[in-house]
């Protein structure tokens, strides 16, 4: 029970990563507050988590013994994040970790000329400034406990680059640089910011997630296509399971990792290294 006593905050966990790490938390013994927009937004081409997607992860948590409080919230808007943060701290009292997990993966399939503004915007306002909000929505509670541990959720994309995906990849370097700057500012304050780097991760059901497939959809190929495709460039031949994200999300999180800071945690069956 690495998280016992613990209360983790989760953005978007409604499916996917988020859900399969918010379960890893409740098996663990954290108590869980679980964020997502639970709805879809304008220039994102494809739907995102629903309300009843959030709350099935917020069930499946409490059939493992969390306590649980849910609230929809666009890591877009500071005033949500706020809000959602002092509920809270009146429901738990702390929040000993932040998990930055929202984030879209398109608008995106097309050259760096040929993204509008618009979709540039929206792809480093929810992947990259929504991290940075939830930080700033956070950090003063933790600055109070003099504790607590922020993950945030990268990807390979936040290492090397990928045709196609220029805004994807900015935003996931820039939550890289995000990570080692705030590292440094709360590190005298027991305040630690680590960011975990998912490879391509294989599209469990029950999760409910998409990433995959919207790669694949981005690109205009099928998605059996583009797993071939991805891997063909695994070291290790293999696609990352959600459960490998969660375990490495969960050291982070939990006492086990105290010393780490600053650092960069890959979970890509050695895709990067190459």
């Amino acid at each position: 029970m690495r998280l016992a006593r613990k209360t983790v905050l989760v953005t978007g966990a409604a499916r996917g990563l988020g859900r399969a790490c918010a379960l890893r938390f409740a098996e663990e013994g954290a108590d869980l507050a679980l964020l997502d927009v639970a709805a879809d937004l304008p220039d994102v081409p494809y739907p995102l988590g629903t309300a009843d997607q959030l709350e099935a992860t917020a069930e499946q948590c409490r059939e493992r013994g969390a306590a649980v409080l849910t609230a929809r919230a666009d890591v877009r808007a500071q005033a949500d994040l706020d809000t959602a943060v002092a509920a809270v701290l009146d429901r738990f009292g702390r929040i000993d970790v932040l998990l930055n997990n929202a984030g879209i993966a398109a608008p995106s399939g097309r050259a760096s000329h040929e993204i509008t503004e618009e979709e540039w915007r929206v792809m480093l306002d929810v992947d990259l400034s929504g991290a940075w909000r939830s930080i700033k929505a956070v950090a003063p509670a933790m600055a109070r406990q003099r504790s607590g541990s922020i993950v945030n959720v990268s990807s390979t994309a936040g290492l090397v680059g990928y045709r196609y995906f220029a805004g994807y990849v900015a935003a996931k370097h820039g939550l890289i640089g995000l990570t080692k700057a705030a590292a440094l500012d709360y590190a005298a304050l027991r305040i630690r910011v680590n960011a975990l780097c998912p490879g391509q991760v294989r599209e469990e059901p029950t999760l409910e997630g998409r990433m995959l497939s919207e790669v694949a959809r981005s690109l205009g190929v099928a998605p059996e296509d583009q797993e071939a495709a991805f891997l063909e460039s695994q070291p290790m031949n293999a696609l990352v399971d959600p459960e490998d994200v969660s375990a490495a999300a969960l050291y982070l999180a939990s006492d086990d990792s105290r010393q780490v800071t600053g650092s960069v945690v890959t979970v890509d069956g050695g895709f990067s290294t190459r």
